[in-house]
């Protein structure tokens, strides 16, 4: 594969974002809850594993989530296998984690789990780049910022919207990156 990083540049144009971003109003973006009782396909941002996890999911997003399609990815198994490893192994807690997030890794179908290539990889770096400067975001949300571009671009080359409650950092990476949808919650 080849990479046109000028075709990026060119793309997110990061020489004319100077200013920070305008979130856009509630009802310009799509809530989960709005699909209830659809089937859809989607693919669930860290923070859906995490909440489903401790039973913290809204009725309606529970409902688009158990009735959807899921397409998993690489950025998000990693987030929660640092995360894992970071949690106490002593704490009351660390097993019944450990066996859940073992049984939602070993279960993925097979083609389902997606993961960025060098190409999403160097835009999802061009987009973080640009957010994190002009939303003046400290070096310690570069990361996060990073992780959530790979998720976001990841799922959009596939056809697959994110699944979020992460609404604020999403409808920011929408707008730089030009393509792909979110649900949110």
């Amino acid at each position: 594969m080849s990479l046109d990083f000028d075709a990026i540049l060119r793309r997110i144009r990061p020489d004319k974002r100077t200013s920070p971003l305008t979130h856009r109003p509630d009802e310009a973006l799509i809530r989960a809850e709005t699909l209830a009782g659809s089937q859809v396909r989607l693919l669930p941002d860290t923070n859906v594993y995490i909440v489903d996890a401790a039973g913290g999911l809204p009725t309606g997003v529970q409902d688009v989530l158990d009735r959807g399609l899921l397409f998993h990815c690489s950025v998000c198994f990693a987030e929660l296998a640092l995360g894992l490893a970071a949690y106490n192994p002593l704490a009351s807690g660390w097993a019944a984690q450990r066996d859940h997030y073992r049984e939602l890794f070993d279960n993925v179908p097979p083609g389902r789990l997606l993961t960025p290539d060098e190409s999403i990889w160097l835009t999802a770096a061009t987009v973080a780049g640009v957010l994190a400067r002009v939303e003046g975001r400290t070096r310690a949300q570069h990361a996060d910022l990073l992780n959530d571009a790979l998720i976001y671009l990841t799922a959009a080359k596939a056809g697959v919207p994110v699944l979020t409650g992460n609404r604020r950092d999403f409808d920011l990476i929408q707008q730089v990156a030009g393509t792909g949808q979110f649900l949110w919650f």
